[in-house]
């Protein structure tokens, strides 16, 4: 995902960023949304989506994992878009 996110032709306003956390039992990555109606995404350990549990034009993300925000634990940031 980071690769491809480098490929884009410009920056993300704000800059793409991928934080690792723990969240139902297992480690997941956490793609933060770029813009007002974009939605985030989550990934688990082998990069297959989960979910997105924020943004998009609700706010709410696709409604799939509403609790990974009361949930997470161990927040790590491992990259922001330095670009």
């Amino acid at each position: 995902v980071i690769d491809e996110i480098k490929k884009e032709p410009t920056k993300r306003n704000p800059p793409a960023e991928v934080w690792k956390y723990d969240y139902n039992g297992q480690t997941v990555y956490y793609i933060t949304a770029y813009c007002c109606d974009i939605i985030s995404e989550l990934y688990d350990n082998n990069c297959n989506r989960i979910c997105s549990p924020d943004g998009g034009i609700s706010g709410n993300g696709d409604g799939k994992c509403t609790d990974f925000d009361k949930t997470k634990t161990n927040g790590q940031l491992i990259w922001k878009d330095p670009r």
